[in-house]
């Protein structure tokens, strides 16, 4: 599905700034779209880490900042503007996996979980959307994960933050298209990253962190509202969402 056939943004436009771009796919995502022209803006707490990914490639320039700081997100994007250039592509990229060990219920996994992964989402959004909305052109790529098709184990607070991801996107896809901005939901399977190598369940179809920014800059390129990758296992996934609710739990719970 496209976005009302709106084009998307290219380097030509400006630049792209990437949250969670110190290490895993926001990393290899920078390196991808920096190979492909594009002046790329990373952002994450560390800037040691931001410092040596911008070391690898000329148009990759780091700018330290915490999602979760809604005046320093804001502050960041004004610096990008007129540091290197026109917000044209913001990825919304940075989150925090945090299990759900039941029959305890902590509830602070929640709430870190949402204020990463939904309000980060939220704030980045925020301090780039006065520039995009005045010049009524920009791409908002929002990174949700197939753990937001359905739940699964130990996802509880994940999950439904990557779910409310999806939702957020389909309606400010429909709401944001009549002013030329268009909005694109990336959700990947799992990935080989430093974070998912920590798991201890099975992974399956674990995809190649390079390959998988590639399929995620491609879909980007021809303004997929959704993205998702690799193609069979998500295809799977989704599946699933039409199985009898106690069906899909029965299976689980196994």
């Amino acid at each position: 599905m496209n976005n009302r056939k709106l084009s998307a943004v290219r380097p030509s436009d400006g630049v792209v700034w990437i949250s969670g771009a110190s290490s895993g796919i926001g990393a290899a995502v920078a390196m991808e779209m920096a190979e492909r022209g594009w002046k790329v803006a990373i952002s994450a707490r560390s800037s040691k880490k931001l410092d040596k990914i911008a070391a690898l490639h000329q148009n990759i320039n780091a700018f330290a900042c915490d999602v979760t700081d809604r005046e320093g997100m804001s502050q960041t994007a004004h610096k990008i503007e007129i540091e290197i250039g026109t917000l044209a592509m913001i990825i919304a990229n940075a989150g925090i996996y945090l299990p759900t060990y039941f029959p305890e219920f902590d509830v602070s996994i929640f709430d870190e979980s949402f204020d990463v992964n939904l309000t980060g989402t939220v704030n980045m959004i925020a301090a780039a959307y006065p520039f995009m909305i005045a010049r009524k052109k920009g791409q908002i790529v929002l990174v949700s994960s197939v753990a937001g098709y359905n739940g699964l184990p130990t996802s509880a607070a994940y999950g439904a933050t990557k779910a409310a991801l999806l939702n957020m996107g389909e309606a400010m896809a429909v709401d944001l298209a009549k002013y030329g901005l268009s909005v694109n939901m990336v959700a990947p399977g799992f990935i080989d990253t430093p974070a998912t190598q920590k798991n201890t369940f099975q992974m399956p179809a674990l995809m190649d962190v390079t390959k998988a920014a590639k399929a995620m800059v491609d879909g980007l390129e021809k303004n997929h509202t959704r993205i998702t990758f690799p193609k069979r296992f998500t295809f799977w996934l989704r599946l699933l969402t039409f199985l009898p609710r106690r069906l899909y739990v029965r299976l689980l719970s196994r």
